[in-house]
């Protein structure tokens, strides 16, 4: 399984944070190691002091294929849900800084929460779904696909000129803005169209 993401595919996440508005999709990867198990505990890292949250929308890879044209793509990946790319802003900032890689800071174990799948066909309309993330039960992001810089379809054909994709790889498609810093004893809980997709304390 591969975990691919994509960053900066809000624009105004993007500005939050200072960085230019991407042509094409900026493609990160974690391991496999870097997903959460269900009923496993997260717990705070110790090598950073500024965890942050970033929920997105996630898909679930159904079919192998390279090379997939856009208008094809759609056929590629089945479930989607809500996840959160949990990223060492500290360490980021200092890798960005010196023009290094960011694996240490968004790739380390644990740091990928995946919620509940939903089937595709459940979901009314793949353009325009409404996504976010409660921090102590108050809304601190608020996302919606139509907003996206690069659709789903465009992503998975992006990312299959380089890499194959395969049956139970997934996709986080990025953040919209409101990241910001979690601590020990938050409670954060995902949602997509004002469903639950899961829960998660920090500890």
């Amino acid at each position: 399984m591969k975990i691919f993401c994509v960053g900066r595919n809000y624009a105004a996440h993007a500005s939050e944070l200072g960085n230019e508005i991407p042509d094409e999709p900026v493609i990160f990867m974690k391991p496999k190691s870097a997903m959460l198990q269900q009923h496993t505990p997260f717990y705070y890292p110790e090598f950073t002091n500024e965890l942050h949250y970033e929920a997105e929308l996630v898909l679930r890879i159904s079919k192998n294929g390279k090379y997939i044209q856009e208008k094809f793509a759609g056929k590629y990946y089945d479930a989607i849900t809500t996840g959160i790319d949990f990223t060492a802003r500290d360490i980021q900032n200092e890798l960005k800084a010196k023009g290094l890689p960011w694996e240490k800071a968004k790739s380390w174990d644990n740091s990928a929460v995946i919620g509940k799948w939903v089937p595709l066909p459940e979901i009314k309309n793949k353009k325009e779904i409404n996504f976010g993330l409660y921090k102590n039960k108050e809304m601190v992001q608020k996302g919606n696909s139509s907003l996206m810089l690069h659709s789903f379809d465009s992503i998975v054909s992006y990312i299959s000129n380089f890499f194959s994709v395969n049956i139970g790889d997934v996709i986080f498609t990025g953040t919209p803005a409101g990241v910001g810093e979690v601590v020990v004893g938050d409670e954060l809980e995902g949602f997509m169209e004002e469903v639950s997709m899961f829960k998660l304390e920090i500890k």
